[in-house]
């Protein structure tokens, strides 16, 4: 991909980010621990690194699940105006922030949810999405099983992960079956990044939701399957 990724950005969406990115560095509760000048490039470009993968630049329902500061969802929404993005969030401050942040850039297309992944896909949000992204939010294996009843069938978890894990990445791979998920790439983006470490994970979804997903909340980062 481009090395820098934000080249898919026009004028207007540079602006809606930048004020995003002026609004996390005024807020008082902490919602990221990166604010300062590094920000465009850990948070913004960072997201838009997920653009390498063709699926998501042409998908029209995407869940950000962990959103946290809203990153990746906010920055893909600006960059993807054609598409719905839902930022799912259980923690509240957060998602006060990523709200006010959705209101005062004008991202119109950004929905927040103050909601666990899990309730969602029990009900509305299940299988309701072309993609699922996650970044720096849980295991592979958890991020696999909270994704997995969120995808309609041959959609995709886009997984934003740091340095390769051999153990992780078999892990998933032991738990795909059962989860109705199979790995299918692993992409270094690090260089586009701006951490070399940086990889993009690319799970897709190849049959029905498993009938005992999702699973209690909270039970797919404690007893991880795999």
């Amino acid at each position: 991909m481009s090395p820098d990724p934000t080249a898919a950005l026009d004028p207007a969406g540079r602006e809606a980010l930048g004020k995003v990115l002026e609004l996390l560095a005024e807020e008082r509760a902490s919602v990221s621990s990166v604010v300062d000048q590094r920000a465009w490039k850990v948070h913004v470009a960072d997201s838009l690194t997920g653009l390498a993968v063709p699926e998501l630049a042409s998908a029209r329902r995407i869940a950000d699940i962990g959103a946290g500061a809203g990153f990746p969802g906010l920055a893909l929404a600006v960059a993807l105006p054609e598409a719905q993005v839902d930022l799912i969030e259980s923690v509240g401050r957060k998602c006060t922030f990523m709200q006010r942040a959705v209101d005062e850039a004008g991202i119109a297309n950004a929905t927040v949810l103050n909601t666990r992944s899990e309730d969602w896909a029990s009900g509305a949000g299940r299988e309701a999405y072309d993609i699922v992204t996650a970044r720096a939010v849980g295991r592979l294996s958890t991020l696999a099983e909270l994704a997995s009843p969120l995808l309609k069938p041959n959609g995709l978890l886009i997984a934003w992960k740091g340095k390769r894990d051999e153990e992780e990445e078999e892990q998933l791979a032991r738990a795909a079956e059962s989860l109705a998920m199979r790995p299918e790439q692993i992409l270094d983006v690090g260089t586009s990044a701006g951490s070399k470490h940086r990889h993009l994970h690319v799970v897709r979804k190849v049959g029905p939701t498993p009938a005992d997903l999702p699973r209690r909340a909270g039970i797919a980062k404690k007893r991880p399957k795999g």
